[in-house]
């Protein structure tokens, strides 16, 4: 009974759709023998790209990453800070966003409004941010107990943080082979962010499968893949992980 009520409930989708969900059972259930599997292009031990994809398109994580920022853009607002640039900040805050600051660890960023250690900025006031925007900094910070820690102080009653970083990745080891430090998992980021926030105020997503993580190992863009690919998710494979905190407190 459950196999006839699966056959007619896909006789129901759309001729395009069946299709594709068979291609992806098919190739979900298909296995090929030893020594059978055909590499093509991937039969090498360096990768295509070595910046991440950025040579060939937009890459894998900042698919995942960007996708994160539109699915929660209603928090980027009021008081906004945002590492290194303000790119993100004005693109999904727009004139929701009444003050923006940049935070960056060193002199010399002209972007920068602040300049602070995210694991100490004693400098930074507490309270301070409706919002604050940290994709892809937290690996960079050796003490990322008190980086997460900060995050909590300087964001007002109610405020968000919106935080990603990465599980499956290269490793840049041209600019920032002094600061690449850790990488995470959903479990990790949970009992991380858990100690400085209240448990129900943090919302853990990953982002990626088997197939998205070997094209951004090898420096494929997402264009090369379609949306269907990379919107599975699997949590075994994750590329991306993506925390939405909030402070305690009315906002």
């Amino acid at each position: 009974m459950k196999e006839l009520l699966k056959s007619t409930a896909r006789r129901a989708l759309p001729v395009s759709t069946r299709r594709w969900l068979k291609a992806r059972l098919d190739g979900a259930n298909y296995h090929p023998p030893v020594g059978s599997v055909q590499f093509g292009n991937l039969r090498r031990v360096t990768p295509i790209s070595r910046v991440f994809g950025y040579d060939r398109g937009l890459p894998v994580d900042r698919y995942y990453i960007e996708g994160f920022l539109a699915r929660n853009l209603s928090d980027v607002r009021g008081h906004a800070l945002e590492v290194g640039d303000n790119t993100y900040t004005r693109r999904f805050g727009g004139d929701r966003v009444t003050r923006s600051d940049v935070v960056h660890v060193t002199e010399g960023n002209p972007n920068a409004t602040i300049v602070a250690d995210m694991s100490r900025a004693d400098n930074i006031r507490s309270n301070t941010f409706d919002c604050i925007i940290f994709t892809q900094t937290l690996h960079f910070i050796y003490d990322v107990r008190a980086a997460v820690q900060t995050l909590n102080r300087v964001l007002k009653p109610g405020g968000v943080a919106l935080v990603t970083f990465p599980g499956i990745s290269q490793i840049d080891y041209n600019e920032w082979r002094e600061y690449w430090l850790w990488s995470f998992t959903a479990l990790s980021a949970r009992k991380l962010f858990a100690e400085a926030f209240p448990a129900a105020n943090v919302g853990i997503e990953t982002h990626g499968n088997v197939l998205a993580a070997t094209a951004f190992l090898q420096g494929l863009a997402a264009e090369e893949l379609t949306q269907e690919e990379l919107d599975y998710r699997d949590l075994s494979y994750p590329v991306i992980i993506t925390v939405r905190a909030v402070k305690s407190g009315a906002a």
